[in-house]
C-alpha cells in the first residue's frame, strides 16, 4: 500500500509532486529547499542557515511519515557551489551525529528558486 504524505509543518509542494510517499516500509521524501513553511518564501541566509532550514523541513515531513532523522538511510545533497560543502557539512553533521545515512553530494548548475542547497532522503518507517 502506498500513502501520500502532506504536512503544513513543511513547505507545500510547488509542483506536481508529493512531499513524501510511504511505501513498503520506507518514506521517500522529495527534495526540500530552504523555504519558510509559514510564508513559502526562501529564507535569507548563507549556506549554513539554508542547510538548517532544509533539514528542519525534512524533519517535519519525516515526522508526518512516522519516521525521524535517525531512521534516514540515504540522502542526496544538491549544492549550488561545491565550495560551500564544508559549511553545509558542519550543519548536516549536527542533524546526523551518530550512524549517519549513506549520502551523495553533487553540485547542480541551478536549483529551484536559485537556492544554495536542496536535500532529499529515504527513511525507514516502523
Amino acid at each position: 500500500m502506498t500513502k501520500i504524505i502532506s504536512t503544513p509543518h513543511a513547505p507545500a509542494a510547488i509542483g506536481p509532486y508529493s512531499q513524501a510517499v510511504v511505501s513498503q516500509g520506507f518514506a521517500f521524501l522529495s527534495g526540500q529547499i530552504p523555504l519558510d513553511p509559514s510564508t513559502g518564501q526562501v529564507i535569507d541566509g548563507d549556506i549554513a542557515q539554508q542547510t538548517q532550514r532544509v533539514l528542519e523541513n525534512l524533519k517535519a515531513v519525516l515526522e508526518s511519515c512516522g519516521a525521524s532523522l535517525d531512521k534516514v538511510v540515504k540522502t542526496t545533497v544538491y549544492l549550488k557551489d561545491m565550495g560551500e560543502f564544508a559549511r553545509m557539512n558542519e550543519v548536516y553533521a549536527r542533524y546526523f551525529p551518530e550512524n549517519p545515512p549513506a549520502r551523495a553530494t553533487v553540485e547542480a548548475a541551478r536549483l529551484p528558486r536559485d537556492v544554495r542547497v536542496e536535500i532529499d532522503c529515504i527513511a525507514a518507517v516502523d
